[in-house]
C-alpha cells in the first residue's frame, strides 16, 4: 500500500519506542488510537512487518496486537538510523529495590503474642473426635440405593 514516508517513520519510531503496537480492526477509521496517522496505514505497515518476520501478531476481539522480534529491531535500527545501544523499552530490564524480608519476630527477637499464639495454646488435654454423644445415622434418600416412595 502506498503511504507518505513521514506517516511510515511515526508508526515505526513508536513501534521501537515501546516495543508492540496495538491497533483496533478498523479499516474506516480516521485516525488510530495513540498515532496520528490512519488507522489503516499502522494496519498494512504491521501487515508488511509480520510478512517478512518482524514482529509477531496475535489478534484478539477484532483487536490486532502487534510485538517486536530480535530481527524487527535490528531493521528498525538500521531505518531509523539509531545506535546498537539503543533497545525498546519492553527489552529493558526493570529494576526492582529488594523488599525487605519479614522474619517474624520483631526488633528485641521476640515473636509477637497475637491471634496465632492463643490458637496454638496447649490447655494440657488434648481433644480429638467427636463428644461421647454424637452417632451418625443414615435414613438413606433419593439416589442412595432406595426408591422414593
Amino acid at each position: 500500500m502506498l503511504m507518505p514516508q513521514q506517516n511510515r517513520r511515526v508508526i515505526y519510531e513508536a513501534l521501537f519506542k515501546d516495543g508492540v503496537l496495538v491497533a483496533q480492526k478498523d479499516f474506516n477509521k480516521p485516525k488510530h488510537d495513540e498515532l496520528d496517522v490512519p488507522n489503516l496505514h499502522v494496519i498494512k505497515a504491521m501487515q508488511s512487518l509480520a510478512s517478512r518476520g518482524y514482529v509477531s501478531t496475535l489478534f484478539s476481539w477484532q483487536v490486532y496486537y502487534y510485538t517486536l522480534t530480535d530481527e524487527g529491531i535490528e531493521y528498525l535500527r538500521e531505518y531509523l538510523h539509531l545506535p546498537a545501544d539503543v533497545f525498546p523499552s519492553t527489552f529493558k530490564k526493570a529494576v526492582r529495590a529488594a523488599a525487605p524480608r519479614f522474619s517474624g519476630r520483631d526488633r528485641e527477637g521476640f515473636r509477637p503474642r497475637g491471634e496465632r499464639e492463643e490458637y496454638r495454646r496447649d490447655d494440657g488435654a488434648k481433644k480429638e473426635g467427636a463428644a461421647g454423644d454424637f452417632k451418625p445415622e443414615f435414613r438413606g434418600g433419593f439416589g442412595r440405593g432406595r426408591a422414593p416412595q
